[in-house]
């Protein structure tokens, strides 16, 4: 098999525009996941929660499959196993060392219970592979209400605790000297996290969660350190890499989450390879200004 003829067996586009009219509700799907995650994921990224995700989409990735196994809401499974697991780690998780600790044994724990109920499950194959991968080609108008409802409350409760949320991520002990309820802010953001995971699994899966609620702000903090251009660049590369994953995935014959992470990579790369550029810049034109005479020789 030559190179054209596995870009063919991969892409097919001939039918494009057809399946385009037939997956709206996906794309708007796929667009409020992307603002949901780019915005959160800024908070992620302050209080050093990468990790934190991981271990609450594994236990999200449980509930999921638990739900799947007796024939009930899989979305209401994942949420229920994404906040038991972010409250837990909100009460217990105090200090970073604690917290580490306790992802370390929740992460195996409900990746191995999510393993063991879709083993006891009979079902179609394609329901156990999507809960890893994510699938989102077939949302219906009332699950695209109820996903951008729970995704609008959330980022309304994001809102309204943004300022002091924010000061307690970027100096928690001054924060709580000032009278900011740290820690009950630090469980309400933990809450709205495992919300935003249990949401994002549909996407991209249990598996790869971290490509939505990590890549797009680690790459807006790439490239700026304005707190509002990390938030607008991370909610635009977050939506950018869904919607394109998805529009991507039309065309293709693998899972969309493939598609959905290597975008989010991609941007990622090319944000670090442009705060490397400025930094090299940066460093050079502090030196011509401590060293005149070296600079101008330089120019020359």
């Amino acid at each position: 098999m030559d190179f054209q003829e596995f870009l063919r067996s991969v892409f097919n586009f001939d039918n494009y525009g057809e399946l385009l009219a037939l997956v709206q509700n996906s794309i708007w799907a796929g667009a409020v996941l992307g603002l949901l995650g780019g915005l959160v994921g800024t908070f992620v990224m302050k209080r050093d929660l990468a990790f934190a995700v991981h271990g609450i989409s594994e236990l999200s990735f449980a509930g999921a499959a638990f739900a799947l196994l007796i024939g009930a809401d899989i979305v209401f499974g994942s949420l229920i196993g994404s906040v038991a697991a972010a409250l837990l780690l909100g009460l217990m998780g105090v200090r970073a060392r604690d917290k580490n600790s306790i992802i370390g044994v929740i992460m195996p724990f409900g990746l191995g219970l999510g393993i063991l109920f879709l083993a006891l499950y009979e079902g179609r194959a394609a329901n156990k592979f999507g809960l890893l991968t994510g699938q989102i080609v077939s949302v219906d108008t009332v699950q695209l209400q109820a996903l951008a409802g729970t995704a609008a409350v959330v980022m309304v409760a994001l809102v309204l605790i943004w300022r002091p949320l924010t000061f307690a991520s970027v100096d928690p002990e001054l924060a709580e000297a000032r009278g900011v309820p740290v820690r009950g802010l630090a469980i309400a953001f933990m809450v709205l996290l495992g919300i935003s995971v249990a949401l994002s699994i549909q996407v991209v899966g249990a598996l790869l969660v971290l490509a939505l609620l990590i890549t797009p702000a680690a790459a807006a903090l790439r490239v700026t350190s304005s707190p509002r251009m990390v938030v607008m660049l991370s909610v635009a590369f977050a939506v950018t890499a869904t919607v394109g994953g998805i529009l991507l995935a039309l065309g293709g014959r693998i899972p969309i989450s493939p598609y959905v992470t290597t975008l989010s990579f991609l941007i990622y790369v090319a944000c670090r390879i442009i705060g490397g550029v400025r930094a090299r810049r940066g460093l050079v034109g502090r030196r011509v200004q401590s060293n005149p005479v070296r600079g101008a020789s330089l120019q020359a």
